[in-house]
Order: C-alpha cells, then sequence, then structure tokens
C-alpha cells in the first residue's frame, strides 16, 4: 500500500500562507492538477530573479528541489520560452512565483 500523501493543491496553499506570514510575497502563476501536478517555484528576491526550480522526488521517498530551466542571467524571454515548453508537455504543471528571503531555502523547508 502506498502511503497517503500531501496533494499539490494543498502544498501551494500552505507555501502562499507561510510566504504572507513571513512578510514574503508568494502567487500562483499557473494553476496545475489539483492532486499530483508538477511544481515549479519561480525564485525572486526584492524583484531579482535568482532561478526556477522543480520539486521532484528524491530515493529517500522524500522530496527536494532542483534547478531547472534557464539561468536567470539568459533574461526573462529564456524563461518565458522554457515556461511555455513545460507547459505544452506538462498541462497539469504548477507555477508559484515566491518573493521572499533566500526564497529557494524557504520553499524547500515548506514543500520537501
Amino acid at each position: 500500500m502506498q502511503p497517503d500523501r500531501l496533494t499539490s493543491a494543498l502544498l501551494i496553499g500552505v507555501l502562499v500562507r507561510r510566504a504572507a506570514a513571513a512578510g514574503g510575497f508568494a502567487t500562483v502563476l499557473v494553476k496545475g492538477d489539483e492532486i499530483s501536478g508538477v511544481i515549479l517555484v519561480q525564485a525572486v528576491e526584492k524583484g531579482q530573479e535568482s532561478g526556477l526550480f522543480e520539486r521532484v522526488s528524491d530515493w529517500d521517498g522524500g522530496y527536494r528541489l532542483t534547478r531547472c530551466g534557464p539561468d536567470p542571467a539568459d533574461g526573462g524571454e529564456a524563461l518565458s520560452q522554457y515556461i511555455e515548453r513545460r507547459r505544452k508537455s506538462d498541462p497539469d504543471l504548477w507555477i508559484i512565483e515566491l518573493d521572499i528571503a533566500d526564497a529557494e531555502r524557504f520553499a524547500a523547508e515548506t514543500i520537501c
């Protein structure tokens, strides 16, 4: 029997509420499958893009965030093209923008 797991919608909701409580900002850019949609976190700090991260399963039965997509130095157009390709191949994908200090760490603590 497979253990119960938290839904993508629940994890996104927790991330949004935790960010607000910590003085940050999180917004859902793309809403995906409520139960099992892949989650991408667009990490931003004070309006400066710091990367795109995907929640992936690890070998220990848990989850971790891994960097994906173009380097932030490549600009917004490269990121937009990457996201468009990902959405075409996975319409159940969630994308959330997280603007808070050390966004990658904060997201990992919340959804992994």
